[in-house]
């Protein structure tokens, strides 16, 4: 069974553009086949073509205080 590293981040009392910023970085830092899961205030509309573009699968689900639990993993396989 495969272990992968879950980095739950908290961008979620943080003015913009400080919360896609904070995303963006733990991206960066996450370890291959990691798993950052976000709270944050917003849908983060601007947010999704980036992890597109970038090959990330991401799943966004409300939560019932309003704010948002985003999950963010690379894709096994990216298209070129």
């Amino acid at each position: 069974m495969n272990s992968h590293q879950i980095v739950a981040i908290d961008v979620s009392a943080l003015a913009a553009p400080e919360p896609m910023e904070r995303i963006l970085d733990a991206l960066d830092a996450l370890p291959p086949g990691g798993r950052l899961q976000v709270l944050i205030h917003r849908e983060p509309f601007p947010l999704y073509e980036i992890l597109d573009r970038r090959g990330y699968a991401h799943r966004t689900m409300r939560r019932p205080d309003a704010r948002y639990d985003l999950e963010i993993e690379a894709m096994a396989c990216s298209a070129p």
